[in-house]
């Protein structure tokens, strides 16, 4: 077996230091950029994505019975034909415990070093990953390749460290002495073994399916639980050409494959329930709705869970130094993927006289325009506009675009309509472009939940004060992953970082020239448990430390 623990120890220790030190690196190339990679391993990417179009996808997986798959491009519309393996759930947990004993066994530093080299291929095959993101969860290009593939990797390495971290924590062995009375002393021998939970199944989500899916993955196997898979029915081809990576190394390494497997599914026919309530599923990681992960929380209880789903993330506007730059920050956010991100700003908060900017007063309908123009702006070039917003995931969201346009009309005011985009490459492409309503806050029951998609609200509140006190009490009892709040006053800042903290929400202050929504690995701790919003973190110790246990042995010496 390869020693790939000393060949990626490096890179391993790199991402020790960065999460010790909190600074700005990445482990893998975020830019699909040929200047960087060269014309021919782009150009391969693709060939190797449209080569699996309309095939049976290569795996051999316990328990098959049929294939089954209906993912549909929301570029094209058109379905991609790619079929999986269907799998009988009993037989594959099967097979599944009889690869545990070998990998409970094996080493710290040989499972570490094994997720190591499984990080390390996937960053390889990121552009015929970019594609299959592109025409499952309907990303970008570019997003698809940095966001669902380097930060998404780069969100895996973070967990493996942490999970190397808790385990190097605990020693092998130790020397144990105590004198006891007139017996002398008791020399001891004590050793001390991690044992993993069980299984882990991992629920991807449509929109960026590797998001969790790296480092539930890498937190899990590293601590010597097999992984089950389970991808969301309209985005599975990303997840399969991980699956696939993880099972060549395991083999290559002596391992059996069946340590990570995966269970596709259609709408029609799901699994994901067969899954979760099985009697060896030890570990649950869930990212997705708010209203199936609450179900999890609640009533998989047997199992540890770990969630990320989503809430209603918010601005709060005081005062500003720049409207302009400001209403940019929040544009990009409203239309970066659709607003179908878990990042993505919804509720933006402005107090009903306005707002200071550089000692002039500016009204709260041109603090609202601002931003509306800011939108139309970005979009104005059709190219620019499919870069940013990609296409929407599922058919579904037009509905709720439809339901909130009413909704709008009747309590509000409807300050940008949503319309589709001409996408120059795919002119059938599902687009949608930002629907932005005023609200005032005696509406809040429209506002307090999380819309996915495309719409966001601009809410009216009395003063600066009292929309802080909305936002972080619609943070504390519907969630927040994100919130921001734009002031230039120190005390009143203050306030609202002690706010949203007490809320159980992180808080980002003035952020203008930078996509708002980015949430960096190896710095930020992405999503608190703290609030509705997810129980989990990406990445601390918690979301690690739990998956193994310790037990010890004694012996006289």
């Amino acid at each position: 077996m390869q020693d790939w623990f000393n060949k990626h120890l490096s890179k391993l220790n790199k991402a020790l230091d960065a999460c010790q030190q909190r600074y700005s690196w990445s482990a893998y190339t975020e830019s699909p950029s040929s200047k960087i990679h060269g014309k021919e391993i782009p150009k391969i990417g693709k060939q190797r994505f449209e080569a699996m179009l309309n095939t049976d996808y290569p795996m051999d997986l316990p328990g098959e019975k049929g294939r089954t798959g209906a993912e549909v491009s929301p570029y094209t519309r058109e379905p991609l034909g790619i079929t999986y393996p269907k799998v009988d759930v009993a037989k594959l947990y099967s097979e599944i415990s009889q690869a545990v004993p070998a990998w409970t066994n094996a080493s710290v530093d040989t499972r570490v070093g094994i997720c190591m080299e499984i990080l390390d291929r996937c960053s390889k095959q990121l552009f015929e990953n970019a594609h299959a993101t592109m025409h499952t969860a309907g990303q970008s290009y570019i997003m698809a390749f940095a966001g669902s593939g380097a930060n998404a990797l780069d969100r895996g390495l973070e967990a493996l460290v942490y999970a190397y971290k808790a385990m190097k924590d605990v020693p092998e062995t130790a020397q144990w002495t105590r004198t006891f009375g007139a017996a002398g002393d008791a020399n001891l021998v004590k050793e001390y073994r991690l044992k993993p939970r069980g299984v882990g199944v991992v629920v991807c989500c449509a929109t960026f399916p590797l998001w969790n899916g790296y480092p539930a993955l890498t937190a899990s196997l590293a601590t010597g639980n097999p992984v089950v898979l389970k991808p969301h029915p309209s985005a599975i081809l990303p997840v399969a050409l991980m699956v696939t990576v993880c099972r060549e190394v395991l083999s290559e390494a002596g391992f059996d494959p069946n340590l990570v497997t995966m269970v596709a599914d259609t709408k029609q026919e799901p699994a994901t329930m067969a899954l979760l309530q099985h009697p060896d599923t030890a570990i649950i990681d869930f990212t997705g709705s708010p209203t199936f992960g609450n179900w999890i929380e609640k009533n998989c209880q047997d199992a540890l869970v770990y969630t990320e789903t989503a809430g209603c993330n918010s601005v709060v506007i005081e005062s500003t130094h720049d409207l302009s730059k400001m209403a940019s920050a929040i544009a990009q956010s409203l239309c970066q993927a659709s607003a179908q991100m878990c990042t993505s700003v919804q509720n933006i908060h402005i107090p009903e006289h306005g707002i200071d900017v550089s000692g002039q007063s500016v009204s709260f309908d041109q603090v609202a325009e601002a931003i509306v123009s800011a939108v139309d702006a970005l979009l104005a070039d059709p190219k620019h506009a499919a870069f940013l917003c990609g296409t929407l995931v599922t058919e579904d969201i037009y509905t709720t675009i439809d339901r909130l346009t009413q909704i709008g009309t009747e309590k509000g005011k409807i300050l940008r309509h949503s319309d589709s985009y001409d996408n120059p490459e795919f002119p059938k492409a599902r687009t949608a472009t930002p629907l932005i309503i005023a609200l005032s806050e005696d509406e809040r029951a429209h506002y307090r939940e999380e819309l996915f998609g495309p719409i966001s609200f601009i809410i009216k509140s009395t003063t600066a004060e009292q929309c802080l006190a909305e936002a972080t009490r619609n943070a504390r009892e519907c969630g927040a992953i994100t919130s921001h709040v734009y002031s230039t006053n120190d005390e009143f800042l203050e306030k609202a970082q002690d706010a949203y903290n007490d809320a159980g929400a992180s808080v980002a202050c003035n952020l203008v020239g930078m996509p708002i929504n980015f949430a960096a690995a190896y710095s930020d701790y992405h999503v608190t448990g703290m609030n509705p919003a997810g129980n989990a973190c990406l990445t601390d110790l918690a979301f690690v430390a739990n998956r193994f246990r310790i037990v010890q042995r004694k012996r006289m010496n």
